[in-house]
C-alpha cells in the first residue's frame, strides 16, 4: 500500500494531537495527584499541632515545647541546668544524662563516656563547657562528646581558695572517699585544674560517709560558699570556715541529728537546710530553728530520721527553691510540694497535678520560672493553682 506526501502530513499531524491530549491528561493527573498529598499533608500537620497539649496564655508553659514529648528516665530526675544556647539538661538517678534543644531529646549513659549514670548536679563553666558530677567521678560535654576526668591535684588538700567562676564537686565515691582523697572533702575547679581539698573536720570512727557531700555546693550572698554534708553543713568565705553540726546544734536522740540532703541560700540571705528526718532547718547568721517545727510540721510520732512519714508533714526534704516573688518552695520525699509565702504553708499533692510525691530538685530557669523534677522521670511546672507535667 503506497502512501503520498499528503496523506503522510496528515498521519503526523493526528498523531501530534493525539500525544499532546495525552500529554495534557497526563499534567491534570500529576497535578491533582500533588494537591491531594497537599491537603494530607496540612492536615496531618494540624492534627499534631492540637495534640500538642500547649497553654500559650499560661506564662508557665512554654509554647516552644511540645508537651506530647516524655523523658524516657524511670529513676527519677535529679539535677536540672539549662545552659548558655538554651539546651536543657537532667540528670537522672540511675539512667545517665539526656540534652533537649527545643525539638529532641539526646541521651548519654557510661557507654558515651559518661564516668557513672548517675547524675547528681550539672553545671556550666565561663567556656561553655557542661560538667556533671556524677554518683562515681566527674565528666563533661565540650558539645560533641562526652570525657571523663582522669587529671587530679592531690597535693594541696588544706590550700583552700576561693574565685568566682569556680565550680565545686563532691569527692569520686558515691559515699565516703578514696585512697588517693584520704579525707572528706570537695574538688575545686578553677577554670584551669581541679584541686581535691578536705574539709576542716575529721569523721566519727567507723562513718565513712558522715562528711560526704549530699547537695550541690551552694554559692551565697555574701561571698560564701556552703557545702551540704551528711552529718554537718560548712561555709567557707574564702579565708575561715563556718560549720553546724550536731554539736553545735546541740542535737541528740530526742531532737533526731542531722542528715543534710538539700540546701539553699534565699534572696534575704537566709540559709535553710533540708533534712531526711527531722524536716527544715533556717539558719538567718545567727540563729538556727527547726523551721518545719516551728511551723507544726512534724509528727508525734517522728522517729527523726529516714522512715516514712505521714500526709501533711515536711520532714523528709529533698529539695529546696525560690520563686520570682519571694515564696519558698520545699520538695518533700512523702508529701509533696509545700509553698511559704512568708506566713502561711500550702501543701501541693499528687491531687494537683504531680505525678509522684518525691522532688528530687527545684530548680529555677533563666525566665525565672520553677521547674520540679520528680523521683519517676517526669518533670513539672506550677501553673499557680497547679503542676503540669513537661516532660
Amino acid at each position: 500500500m503506497k502512501f503520498d506526501q499528503k496523506d503522510v502530513r496528515f498521519f503526523i499531524n493526528k498523531m501530534r494531537m493525539l500525544a499532546k491530549e495525552r500529554c495534557a491528561k497526563l499534567y491534570q493527573l500529576i497535578f491533582l495527584i500533588i494537591l491531594i498529598c497537599s491537603c494530607t499533608n496540612k492536615s496531618h500537620i494540624k492534627s499534631s499541632e492540637v495534640n500538642v497539649q500547649v497553654t500559650p496564655s499560661d506564662p508557665l508553659v512554654q509554647p516552644d515545647f511540645d508537651n506530647s514529648l516524655r523523658l524516657k528516665y524511670t529513676t527519677g530526675i535529679r539535677a536540672i541546668l539549662e545552659d548558655s544556647k538554651g539546651n536543657f539538661w537532667f540528670g537522672s538517678h540511675q539512667e545517665g544524662v539526656c540534652k533537649f534543644d527545643g525539638e529532641k531529646f539526646t541521651y548519654f549513659t557510661k557507654e558515651d563516656g559518661l564516668s557513672h549514670n548517675q547524675v547528681r548536679t550539672i553545671m556550666e563553666d565561663s567556656k561553655g563547657t557542661i560538667w556533671f558530677e556524677c554518683g562515681q567521678g566527674i565528666s563533661s560535654y565540650d558539645g560533641q562528646n562526652i570525657t571523663t576526668l582522669f587529671f587530679k591535684d592531690y597535693t594541696l588538700k588544706d590550700n583552700w581558695k576561693k574565685g568566682d567562676h569556680d565550680l565545686w564537686f563532691k569527692g569520686d565515691e558515691e559515699s565516703g572517699f578514696n585512697d588517693l582523697e584520704g579525707a572528706f572533702g570537695v574538688y575545686r575547679y578553677d577554670g584551669i585544674s581541679f584541686t581535691y581539698l578536705r574539709f576542716p573536720l575529721t569523721a566519727r570512727i567507723g562513718e565513712r560517709f558522715y562528711y560526704a557531700v549530699s547537695t550541690p555546693a551552694v554559692k551565697g550572698r555574701s561571698g560564701n560558699v556552703w557545702f551540704g554534708t551528711y552529718g554537718a553543713v560548712f561555709g567557707f568565705d574564702g579565708t575561715s570556715f563556718a560549720t553546724i553540726t550536731d554539736e553545735t546544734l546541740w542535737h541528740n536522740e530526742e531532737t533526731g541529728y542531722l542528715h543534710v540532703r538539700s540546701l539553699f541560700e534565699d534572696s534575704k540571705g537566709n540559709l535553710w537546710i533540708g533534712n531526711n528526718g527531722i524536716g527544715v532547718l533556717l539558719n538567718d547568721g545567727n540563729t538556727t530553728i527547726n523551721f518545719s517545727e516551728r511551723q507544726g510540721l512534724v509528727s508525734e510520732s517522728s522517729t527523726h530520721n529516714g522512715g516514712m512519714s505521714p500526709p501533711g508533714t515536711l520532714e523528709h526534704v529533698f529539695s529546696i527553691g525560690e520563686d520570682n516573688v519571694g515564696n519558698m518552695w520545699f520538695g518533700d520525699r512523702d508529701t509533696g510540694a509545700w509553698k511559704f509565702d512568708g506566713e502561711t504553708m500550702k501543701n501541693y499533692t499528687m491531687k494537683d497535678g504531680s505525678t509522684v510525691p518525691h522532688i528530687w530538685q527545684i530548680y529555677k530557669d533563666k525566665k525565672e520560672e520553677l521547674w520540679f523534677a520528680l523521683a519517676d522521670g517526669s518533670v513539672c511546672k506550677f501553673n499557680g493553682e497547679s503542676f503540669d507535667v513537661i516532660f
